[in-house]
C-alpha cells in the first residue's frame, strides 16, 4: 500500500483493526467493543448536586446571606447604650480590658458615643437606628441577636470563620456545605452563587466561596450583576448551539467511560460543570434580565435598571432562590470605619443608604410572594466595632469580637424579637449566658434546612470534619 495516499492507508488500517477484534478470540474482542460503545453511548455520569433528602424536616429551603464585609457597627445601628452616652470622652474602666487586645487601639482611646438617634419599631418594640428607617417597617419581622462573638479580631480570618467556622485556609464555606448536604433544586443554574459590591472585594477573596476539600462541584460561583453573568459563558464566534451541545455530549460520553474505570468522583463533577455551562448560557442571561419585574419592585428594591448596585445583587438573589438555587451569598463592602476615609459620619450613612433599603424590600417581596416562610435570610459582618473610638482624622472605632449585632428572618425563624443584651457600656453580654458563637449561627441555619449540624461530616485526613468543628448549638430561641 506504499503507493495509496496517507489517509487511505490509515482508514484502511484501522478497518482491519476493528475488524480483528471483532472475529478474533471467540468473539471476546467484538464483546470488549460493543461494551464500550454501549458505554460511549450511554448517558454522562449521575448530576452530584441533585436535591438529596435532608437529616429531618426542614422548615427552610434556600438561604440568602446579606453580609456587611468590614464590621457593621452595632452601636451605631441596634445597640443604643445611654450609659456610654454620659461617658463619652472618658477614659475606659480598666475592668473591661485586663485580659483584652485590639486591632489598632491606642492606649489613649477613650469611650465614644454615638450620634445617631434610636426609636423602638413596631409590636415587638425593636430599637433601631435612624440610619435604618426600612428595617424599622420589618421590625417584626426580624430576630435580632445582640451577642453574637468570634475569634478572631483581624478581617481575613473573621471572615472565614463566618463563612467556613475555621480562621484558616482550606476548610468548606457554609454555601459548599449546604449544597454538600442537600443538593440543588436548580437544573439550570449553580446551587451556590455568590454575588459582589461595594468599592472591592472583601479581604480572604474566592476562599470565602470556596469548597475547600469537599468536591469542586461544590464550590461558590461568583456571578457579575452586569454585562455577561459569566465570563467566557457564550460560545466563540462561529460556534452554533448545536455544535456546542454535540462537544459536551462527546466529552461527558468520554468522562463516563474514564469515570467507569476510575471512580473519580471529580470526573462526575466535571462533567455536571461542563452540562451545567451549557445549560446556563440560555438561563443565565435570562436571571438577569429584569425587564420582566414590575416599576413597583424597582422602586422596593431601589433598582435602576442598568445599573450595577447592591440592590440590583439583592434583587437577583430573590431571583436565584425561586429558580431553586440552595444558598446566595451577597457580600457587600466597606463596613471598616476606623475613621479617616471610611468613618461613622458620612461614610456610614452612605453605606446604609445603598443597603437598608434593599435590605427591607428583600424581605417584604419574599413574603408577599409567599417565600419567606420558607427562605432563610441572614444579615451581617465578620464582627463589631469597639465601645471606643479611634484616634484619626474623622470619627471611627476599632474592631470589637465580643458582643455585635445580627439580624435573622424567614426559613422558620421567630421574628419580632431581640436576643441577648450587652452591659451598659456595649462591651460584653451582659451575663454570659446569652452568648452566641458563629458556630451556633453555622449550627442553627443548617437546622432551619433540615441538616444536623454534628451529623454534616466529611472524612478527611483521617478526621470527620464539620462546619462548627467540635463546637455548636442550636440557638433555640430563633427556632421556635
Amino acid at each position: 500500500m506504499p503507493h495509496l495516499p496517507l489517509e487511505l492507508r490509515q482508514y484502511l488500517t484501522n478497518a482491519a483493526r476493528r475488524d480483528f477484534l471483532y472475529h478474533c478470540g471467540l468473539g471476546l474482542g467484538s464483546l470488549a467493543l460493543g461494551a464500550m460503545q454501549a458505554q460511549a453511548a450511554a448517558p454522562a455520569t449521575s448530576n452530584p448536586t441533585a436535591p438529596r433528602p435532608p437529616h429531618f424536616p426542614a422548615k427552610a429551603k434556600g438561604v440568602i446571606q446579606l453580609f456587611m464585609a468590614g464590621g457593621p457597627s452595632q452601636l451605631e445601628l441596634f445597640d443604643y447604650k445611654p450609659k456610654l452616652q454620659a461617658l463619652h470622652g472618658k477614659p475606659v474602666p480598666q475592668s473591661y480590658l485586663e485580659g483584652k487586645r485590639f486591632a489598632f487601639l491606642k492606649p489613649n482611646a477613650t469611650l465614644l458615643g454615638t450620634k445617631r438617634k434610636f426609636a423602638q419599631h413596631g409590636a415587638s418594640g425593636a430599637e433601631l437606628s435612624e440610619l435604618l428607617p426600612h428595617t424599622a417597617k420589618i421590625a417584626d419581622d426580624i430576630a435580632i441577636v445582640r451577642t453574637m462573638h468570634t475569634d478572631n479580631f483581624n478581617h481575613g480570618p473573621a471572615k472565614l470563620i463566618a463563612q467556613t467556622g475555621f480562621q484558616n485556609f482550606g476548610a468548606p464555606t457554609f454555601g459548599s456545605w449546604l449544597l454538600y448536604g442537600l443538593g440543588s433544586e436548580s437544573e439550570n443554574l449553580p446551587g451556590y452563587v455568590v454575588l459582589l459590591s461595594g468599592p472591592r472585594g472583601p479581604r480572604g477573596g474566592a476562599y470565602l466561596w470556596s469548597n475547600g476539600f469537599l468536591p469542586s462541584h461544590l464550590q461558590g460561583t461568583p456571578l457579575r450583576s452586569s454585562g455577561e453573568p459569566i465570563l467566557n459563558l457564550a460560545n466563540p464566534a462561529g460556534v452554533d448551539a448545536a455544535r456546542q451541545e454535540r462537544t459536551v455530549q462527546t466529552i461527558a460520553r468520554l468522562n463516563a467511560l474514564r469515570h467507569a474505570v476510575t471512580g473519580d468522583d471529580e470526573i462526575a463533577a466535571r462533567t455536571a460543570s461542563y452540562e451545567l455551562a451549557f445549560r446556563m448560557q440560555t438561563s443565565a442571561p435570562e436571571l438577569v434580565d429584569i425587564s420582566d419585574e414590575t416599576q413597583e419592585t424597582l422602586d422596593l428594591y431601589g433598582v435602576k435598571p442598568g445599573e450595577s448596585s447592591f440592590a440590583h445583587n439583592v434583587l437577583l438573589a430573590r431571583r436565584l432562590i425561586e429558580r431553586g438555587v440552595r444558598c446566595v451569598t451577597l457580600f457587600h463592602t466597606d463596613w471598616d470605619h476606623h475613621g479617616g476615609g471610611e468613618n461613622l459620619e458620612g461614610y456610614l450613612d452612605k453605606l446604609c443608604r445603598e443597603t437598608d433599603q434593599p435590605c427591607s424590600a428583600l424581605v417584604q417581596d419574599l413574603k408577599r410572594r409567599g417565600m419567606l416562610d420558607d427562605t432563610l435570610v441572614v444579615w451581617g459582618g465578620e464582627f463589631g466595632r469597639t465601645p471606643m473610638g479611634e484616634v484619626r482624622a474623622t470619627v471611627g472605632r476599632d474592631h470589637h469580637i465580643d458582643a455585635y449585632t445580627i439580624w435573622l428572618a424567614g426559613g422558620g425563624v421567630r421574628g419580632g424579637q431581640t436576643l441577648g443584651a450587652t452591659d451598659e457600656l456595649g462591651f460584653y453580654s451582659e451575663d454570659g449566658s446569652d452568648r452566641h458563637h458563629v458556630h451556633d449561627l453555622h449550627a442553627t441555619t443548617l437546622h432551619l434546612m433540615g441538616l444536623d449540624h454534628e451529623r454534616l461530616t466529611f472524612k478527611h485526613q483521617g478526621r470527620n470534619f464539620k462546619i462548627t468543628d467540635v463546637a455548636g448549638e442550636v440557638i433555640q430561641p430563633l427556632v421556635g
